[in-house]
């Protein structure tokens, strides 16, 4: 798990080394344990390393294969790298690492395009092909793992931050219209490949791009998830076996698979509950538990340390609590969004930064249950959508989860920055898409394949790489996703939400923690916004620097500044807290860069 930066070129110069390390010294957070620098005539890769697997120099990245002209720079980890290694030997590979990211190397020597078809794991990497004159980007299926970039008629740099490609210089800052209508009313999704800024774009998960030496590119995906019912209906009890199957070795191989201890963050809630239940199943001991809590508002809790102190208890984990007063929250949120590679507006952003600043300091790796609600249906609107009956997909979509309705959002945003509406094309399309046997299938799909990509995703892989720290997300394993796909819907809307996960969990799981109501990362305090944290957000919204860049109508700003606590988005956001975010991010990454 690292950060990757490079530069391929079109014309006749060279890549500027200055430019490279700058763009490296971005990533630096994001590999503590070291640097590498490659160049070679039109192309430069860069590298930051965090140690997981073969803790050796011998898997110090950019790796090269002289014989075979290959540079390989690689984030993420390939959990069936043994076998992978043990079948290419087999077809005459010879290996001088014991790491996963040889593996990528002789994988791309053997099958070319068709290598990430082979990969299962989080990974984004590129290839430099000096024979071929090419340069090759591939990003993992679920789009764990961020691969951003920027292209002109000179050269591609890609990075897995924008923050590196702007320390890079040169790239254009105007706000993408289209990409600030998902941001408004997406709750803050913008899909791949665009990015709130027109100069910066980000490969589609389950996606692979080639460039020549003359800047033509192709691309294409290379998977694509089907949730259509299986041939044979399964029973009940069919799919609950083979999904705790199939979490079983998810979970296993997101232990297995390093050469450091590995903890969970434990929520409290199912998911991470479960996470914990079967690593204990399958006999792991001395398992580090990690819970962070915030401080209680009239309206809502802070914490749910009840529910994660019975799980800790129960498997006799060695637990960590962290409990975060309000004055630090607002005094390290700053820090927080300094770290966000795109503005991130769910309130447990914060949360996972300063809970993985504590984590850090006791391990290297987590599993976390992010893209379990997603996968088995555990939020409360899935079953609002399904019970409507009228309209057209996107209607019972829109209804219960945008931010905004279009004409909202005309309010909002200056009207030179007014157009289509955009989200509604983009759901739409997405909610047709072949391959789906029902709506709740549909919706299931787009969340899991880009909607949450570029929401708990993204965030996980940001607040913890902040820290050098490795999240795993063993219920965004492609084979499991597979497989849920197929799973009818009653099996996941029933009980609430998540049916069959607390058919798996009961017996395993304190009974508390599975019957409980369904609870949310809480931090009151950027959702019910007062006190300290409205000035700070007032000072935001009512800056000079917001005032000139003119993004907001300024009626609409004074609106939601009057009343705060007012206004809230359907899944029950902070839109004031929506404005002063993304403000508060462009103030911070863009202003600073130009």
């Amino acid at each position: 798990m690292c950060g990757i930066a490079g530069e391929f070129r079109f014309d006749s110069l060279t890549p500027d080394q200055a430019v490279l390390k700058r763009m490296v010294n971005k990533l630096a957070r994001r590999g503590p344990d070291g640097d590498g620098l490659f160049f070679d005539g039109r192309v430069a890769l860069g590298h930051r390393r965090l140690a997981i697997i073969d803790l050796t120099e011998r898997s110090r990245q950019p790796m090269v294969d002289e014989a075979a002209g290959l540079a390989l720079v690689f984030n993420g980890t390939i959990y069936n790298y043994p076998q992978l290694r043990a079948e290419l030997m087999a077809k005459g590979h010879t290996f001088h690492s014991d790491g996963d990211t040889e593996v990528i190397l002789r994988a791309y020597v053997e099958w070319g395009d068709e290598c990430p078809v082979h990969l299962h794991g989080a990974f984004a990497f590129a290839i430099w092909d000096r024979l071929a004159g090419e340069i090759f980007l591939a990003r993992d299926r679920l789009g764990i793992k961020p691969l951003y970039y920027t292209q002109d008629e000179h050269c591609i740099r890609f990075a897995s931050t924008p923050q590196a490609l702007l320390a890079a210089g040169g790239v254009d800052t105007s706000i993408d219209p289209e990409a600030l209508h998902h941001h408004l009313t997406l709750h803050a999704v913008v899909p791949a490949p665009r990015t709130l800024l027109n100069g910066i774009r980000k490969l589609e998960p389950a996606s692979l791009l080639r460039y020549d030496a003359s800047g033509r590119r192709k691309g294409r995906v290379y998977w694509r998830l089907n949730a259509t019912r299986t041939e044979r209906p399964l029973k009940a009890g069919e799919w609950r076996e083979a999904i705790h199957n199939a979490l079983r070795a998810a979970v296993r191989k997101r232990m297995l698979i390093a050469d450091v201890k590995v903890g969970v963050l434990l929520s409290g809630g199912l998911d991470s509950s479960l996470l914990v239940a079967l690593l204990a199943e399958q006999g792991v001991e001395d398992l580090m538990t990690f819970s962070v809590g915030f401080e209680d508002q009239p309206e809502e809790r802070g914490n749910e340390f009840e529910y994660s102190d019975a799980v800790a208890r129960h498997f006799s984990t060695r637990h960590h609590q962290f409990h975060i007063p309000n004055n630090q929250v607002l005094a390290r949120l700053p820090e927080a969004v300094a770290q966000m590679s795109e503005p991130m507006v769910s309130q447990d952003a914060v949360a996972f930064y300063l809970l993985s600043e504590q984590v850090s300091k006791s391990v290297k790796v987590v599993q976390s249950g992010q893209g379990a609600d997603e996968v088995f249906g555990g939020y409360y609107w899935y079953p609002k959508m399904h019970a409507e009956k009228s309209g057209t997909p996107l209607e019972r979509f829109s209804r219960h989860y945008f931010d905004r309705d279009h004409a909202e959002y005309l309010e909002t945003v200056n009207p030179a920055l007014h157009g289509l509406n955009h989200t509604a094309f983009t759901v739409s399309a997405r909610l047709t898409e072949s391959d789906a046997d029902e709506f709740i299938d549909q919706v299931l799909r787009m969340d899991t394949t880009m909607l949450i990509t570029d929401d708990p995703v993204k965030r996980v892989d940001n607040m913890t790489m902040a820290w050098g720290l490795e999240a795993r997300v063993p219920f965004l394993d492609h084979e499991l996703v597979e497989l849920a796909a197929r799973m009818p819907p009653e099996l996941k809307l029933a009980s609430g939400g998540k049916h069959i996960l607390k058919k798996i969990a009961r017996g395993l799981v304190p009974d508390e923690v599975i019957d409980r109501k369904k609870g949310y990362f809480p931090m009151p305090a950027l959702k019910y916004v007062r006190g300290e944290f409205y000035d700070f957000m007032a000072d935001i919204l009512n800056s000079q620097a917001c005032r000139q860049r003119g993004l907001f109508q300024r009626a609409y700003v004074e609106k939601l500044l009057a009343e705060p606590e007012q206004h809230h988005t359907r899944i029950q956001g902070s839109k004031l807290w929506h404005l002063a975010l993304l403000e508060f991010w462009l103030q911070m990454h863009v202003d600073q860069a130009s």
